[in-house]
């Protein structure tokens, strides 16, 4: 491994544990040169997916780019970002799990991001349905929120309903 500081090749494992609920490794390290200490991640290399756009085109799934999308949807519904990590691990989990020919569409992406945001926030999910489904004015925001009141609720465990999908 390479270290990020004098790029000598020689460094040392000081610790290694699980992360990722179990997916990946982290590593401490030490360089052998400079005496620089620095993590890394190890986890298993799988054959990568291929989205296929609303357009046609082509291009390998982004993990990141997922999470961006998330991300904004969720800006300041207060959901921590570990929770939305979990999100995006349990999607490319599925994705990785269920498709045998390696070529997802982009619209069966969304549709699962708008399964599991179901359980996590309304808000984030009508925030993301309306860039994903295109909402072209009110009338789709009221049709997606009349759907989500539709759903039969369930008790929080601090008392309050919510409703689940």
């Amino acid at each position: 491994m390479q270290c990020p500081s004098c790029q000598h090749t020689d460094s040392r494992v000081l610790e290694s544990r699980s992360a990722d609920s179990g997916r990946s490794v982290r590593r401490r390290r030490e360089c052998l040169h400079c005496d620089f200490r620095f993590t890394t991640y190890e986890r298993v290399e799988t054959v990568p997916i291929t989205v296929i756009k609303r357009t046609g085109s082509r291009e390998i799934f982004s993990r990141s780019k997922l999470l961006h999308g998330l991300v904004r949807a969720c800006e300041k519904t207060g959901l921590e970002p570990a929770r939305l990590e979990s999100v995006v691990d349990d999607i490319e989990l599925q994705l990785q799990q269920q498709r045998h020919g390696r070529e997802v569409s982009s619209a069966e992406i969304g549709e699962l991001v708008l399964q599991q945001l179901s359980e996590v926030s309304e808000v984030a999910y009508v925030r993301f349905a309306s860039v994903y489904r295109q909402f072209q004015g009110i009338s789709d925001f009221v049709a997606t929120l009349e759907g989500l009141s539709c759903r039969p609720s369930r008790q929080h465990p601090d008392g309050a309903l919510a409703s689940v999908s």
